[in-house]
């Protein structure tokens, strides 16, 4: 069975007037093995025909990054966009780079930003960017020559929105004396919840939209996960390296997974789709970046886009938390 342009939810990301669905396709895993953040092999079909599935059962953004697969995830993307009549929201990051010896590197220098749109516009095969985003706050002494740059690609029309990813509140506030802050994607889950403090709070209050990432903690609150299964993880897989993926975290992780299944099973819901309902039940996010590596993984986690938690639900969770912190 074919779903095409399944409507949705969508909120407005912070000043802008993108009106995004509140899960977005992230594109991080499939730019595949054999670079210092890579997932392991990755069948480039099967990620088209992920993205393919999560735009058909109404997902209207992908997020992706340069340094992704050193270039080729947005390879990827474009591939999808060229096959497609309605055209997502593309996002994409910059100050991540690498040399020959595929060495990866931070750099926000003016010409080194620049000459990064310029290749990811490339590789997309688009002429405008929906929203351009620094990766990481590095190195900290560029920060502000990277920011005015952006600011500077916003107005020459070669993107519509900028915003940061990884940045804390006083980095916000000292670019924010530049140009406005459309956005910014911080690492959120169940198992990762320190944003909460200051950072969502301060967007909240500043109409910054977030988009978070990794609300599934990488693939670890999926219910897939097994201690078997990460031992198994190709070297070229970063996660086999994560303080979450081994003990004694790793066995606290997976008792969460738990209870998550038992929540999900009341409502036909997978351990991950309770997961990510779980982040974007917070006021301050707009939506959550979700990878799938395939269709049939899109379909595990779709239902996110709509799922709710009632009081009860995040009394459970949130006593479990409480208790195994």
């Amino acid at each position: 069975m074919t779903v095409t342009n399944t409507a949705l939810p969508t909120k407005t990301l912070g000043q802008s007037d993108l009106r995004i669905t509140s899960i977005g396709y992230g594109a991080w895993a499939i730019g595949g093995g054999n670079w210092e953040f890579g997932w392991g092999h990755q069948d480039d079909q099967e990620s088209i025909a992920a993205i393919h599935r999560a735009l058909d059962l109404g997902v209207n953004w992908i997020d992706t990054a340069a340094v992704y697969g050193l270039g080729h995830s947005e390879e990827v993307v474009a591939k999808v966009l060229k096959e497609r009549s309605d055209r997502p929201y593309v996002f994409t990051k910059c100050s991540m780079i690498w040399d020959e010896n595929r060495e990866v590197g931070h750099r926000l220098k003016a010409d080194s930003v620049r000459r990064e749109i310029e290749d990811s516009l490339r590789r997309l095969q688009i002429d405008t960017i929906d929203l351009y985003q620094i990766h990481w706050p590095n190195p900290e002494s560029e920060i502000e020559e990277g920011w005015s740059t952006l600011a500077k690609l916003k107005e020459e029309g070669k993107v519509r929105y900028i915003g940061v990813s990884n940045f804390n509140v006083s980095q916000l506030q000292q670019i924010e004396l530049i140009s406005p802050v459309t956005s910014l994607q911080p690492p959120y889950s169940l198992v990762k919840r320190d944003v909460e403090a200051e950072i969502l709070p301060y967007c909240q209050e500043n109409n910054i939209g977030v988009i978070v990432y990794s609300p599934m903690q990488s693939g670890l609150l999926t219910g897939a996960m097994t201690a078997e299964r990460i031992a198994n993880f190709p070297d070229d897989d970063w996660r086999k390296n994560n303080s979450e993926f081994q003990e004694p975290r790793l066995s606290r992780n997976l008792k969460l997974v738990e209870l998550l299944k038992e929540i999900g099973q009341a409502h036909d819901r997978t351990p991950g789709e309770v997961a990510i309902a779980w982040t974007v039940r917070h006021p301050a996010v707009t939506g959550a970046i979700v990878g799938g590596r395939n269709p049939k993984q899109v379909e595990g986690i779709i239902g996110a886009a709509t799922f709710r938690l009632n009081d009860a639900e995040l009394s459970q969770i949130d006593g479990f938390l409480k208790q195994n912190p």
